[in-house]
């Protein structure tokens, strides 16, 4: 899970394995901890609150291990352990070789070959507890925006029983409204402030559908019933949602998601083993009847964190005069890029290296080395780079894939 580039987050753990645990790096030194609200978040998202809600029975206690000293962060990586203390491996044993309708487990087992049958494994809502447990770092960025909540649906509560007693889910409908936001966040290409918050939210296990202001209803509008004018005292509609251009415009930020129904459900259900033979399946799992309450916390711990994200970008490009370790950070995120960038080049070498084994084809390839070091030094000069410089690391680049290969 990565979710922005202020902070680098990697969650980990299986649903049924020992803990949970997340990773956040690139947290400045000396930035108290934020305790209470980490707790206060946890309570929001566990399970159990409430008759709808999965009756696992899980505490969410968590345990730093690394990166906070005397309650105050040093600068090291934050790595945050949440014991399962409830998980109940042996419900799943005897559908281990049974791919479970609505779940991922067909998915995963034709990408991997492997997955976890214990409830889900990383994909269990479980997982959240690590995106919710970083978004307690930004608290402070984020202090000046509020965000609200509206069930769209389903709205009674009888419905939910009824369905309940059925064996069976509900999907959700969740309006979101994001207020107090300044104007000019977000870039207007490729980081598109909707395009990550978009991607966020997508990333939480039962989102499906989203949309922004009028959203779909927008393609059926006209351009004069669409636009949203401006006056003196700013815009007389919000149309657009809060953001133009992949910028936000000041206005609230209304999201609406839609949220499937959960796919553990009790009633029969028609499927296949690994090998490919049918079978009728029921189960008997402990999961929440619908999503739409417990997904709420899920939810705007990836909006404060991508909105961190923006904040963060906005204060190096607004800084005329930026202060030493402003621009030490900015350099710090292009090297990580640069590091990213290398660790995927090497492994589509390690890729090009067996191929050209199967082809019995020469490592060394003069001819297209000579090529790519002409198109580099070209682009080094448009771009007023010290060609020499640009040279001598392509030089150690390519050695380094002959090696690998």
């Amino acid at each position: 899970m990565n979710p922005n580039r202020f902070l680098g987050i990697t969650s980990f753990g299986e649903s049924h394995g020992p803990f949970m645990g997340v990773v956040i790096e690139d947290v400045k030194p000396g930035i108290s901890f934020p305790s209470d609200q980490l707790r206060e978040l946890l309570a929001r998202r566990k399970p159990g609150n409430g008759e709808f809600s999965s009756p696992r029975n899980e505490q969410d206690d968590y345990q730093i291990i690394s990166g906070v000293l005397d309650g105050r962060t040093t600068g090291m990586p934050i790595c945050i352990l949440f014991p399962n203390r409830d998980a109940r491996s042996e419900d799943y044993e005897p559908i281990r070789d049974v791919f479970r309708p609505g779940h991922a487990d067909y998915t995963l087992f034709h990408k991997f070959k492997i997955y976890d049958y214990r409830g889900g494994g990383h994909l269990s809502g479980r997982e959240t507890i690590c995106r919710v447990a970083a978004s307690a770092l930004v608290a402070d960025i984020t202090a000046s925006i509020d965000v609200h909540f509206k069930i769209i649906h389903p709205t009674y509560k009888d419905e939910l029983q009824k369905l309940k007693a059925q064996g069976d889910t509900s999907g959700g409908i969740l309006e979101i409204t994001v207020s107090g936001l300044m104007a000019g966040l977000g870039d207007p290409v490729f980081e598109k402030l909707d395009a990550n918050l978009g991607k966020a939210l997508l990333s939480i296990g039962g989102v499906k559908g989203i949309e922004f202001g009028d959203g779909f209803l927008l393609g059926i509008m006209t351009g004069s019933q669409a636009n949203d004018a401006m006056t003196s005292s700013g815009f007389a509609s919000n149309h657009c949602g809060g953001i133009l251009g992949g910028i936000s415009t000041g206005e609230p930020i209304v999201i609406r998601l839609a949220i499937k129904p959960v796919s553990s459900i009790s009633q029969p259900q028609q499927t296949i083993r690994h090998d490919g033979s049918e079978v009728e399946l029921t189960l008997t799992s402990r999961s929440d009847v619908c999503l739409i309450q417990r997904i709420q916390p899920v939810c705007e711990a990836m909006i404060r964190l991508v909105i961190a994200d923006a904040i963060a970008h906005q204060q190096l490009i607004e800084n005329h005069e930026p202060s030493l370790d402003n621009l030490r950070e900015a350099i710090d995120r292009i090297d990580e890029d640069i590091l990213l960038a290398l660790w995927r080049r090497d492994r589509i070498v390690e890729k090009i290296g067996e191929i050209k084994k199967e082809m019995e084809c020469p490592v060394y390839d003069p001819e297209r080395e000579e090529t790519m070091m002409k198109a580099l030094e070209e682009k080094a000069t448009a771009w007023n780079i010290d060609k020499k410089l640009v040279k001598r690391v392509w030089e150690a680049i390519v050695e380094h894939s002959r090696r690998k290969q």
